[in-house]
């Protein structure tokens, strides 16, 4: 009997164990791919070149969620802005360091709309620069073409939890513009 009594606790204890590994690995504590925040400040000042006609009230902010995979990643994002000189013709994620322009690494959207959101495929060169401070995100408009506000991209903030209402196009740097966040 004592035998039986050990073995229908040991398969039960086997059980209990495979369970609660199976509900950590789901809650997310487990996760290697977990989202890391990132965000920047948008504003006039830190353009390249200097914006023409742009008050000081043309501000912004930027901010996602990056999911590694492998040595590329997903990135999760919102973009809100205010104040600019006219319509947003569109915003990107460019490659540079502070004071010097770059080439564009993902566009984000265009025309856009403050509010705008979205998930964008990313390849490592791409993840390598917005984890180390080697890229930014401005906003363009019609009167400043080449950028009316930037924000150096930081590490930082609560990860930004991919949209559900987002299309991710298969290029492997565009996204589509969803609807606002409600």
């Amino acid at each position: 009997m004592n035998l039986r009594k050990i073995g229908i606790g040991a398969v039960t204890a086997t059980v209990f164990a495979a369970g609660l590994w199976a509900g950590i690995g789901s809650a997310g504590w487990l996760d290697a791919e977990a989202a890391v925040g990132l965000r920047a400040t948008l504003g006039a000042s830190g353009e390249v070149p200097k914006p023409k006609g742009v008050s000081r009230s043309a501000t912004g902010g930027f901010t996602g969620g990056l999911t590694r995979k492998g040595a590329g990643g997903t990135l999760a994002w919102r973009l809100t802005y205010k104040g600019l000189t006219g319509a947003a013709s569109s915003a990107h994620i460019h490659l540079a360091k502070p004071g010097v322009a770059g080439p564009v690494a993902v566009p984000l959207c265009g025309p856009c709309r403050s509010g705008a959101r979205g998930n964008a495929k990313l390849n490592a060169r791409t993840v390598k620069a917005l984890l180390g401070g080697g890229a930014y995100v401005n906003v363009h408009t019609a009167r400043n073409p080449a950028g009316e506000i930037r924000g150096q991209v930081r590490k930082g903030g609560t990860a930004l939890p991919s949209p559900t209402t987002t299309t991710t196009t298969t290029t492997g740097t565009t996204t589509t513009e969803p609807p606002p966040y409600p």
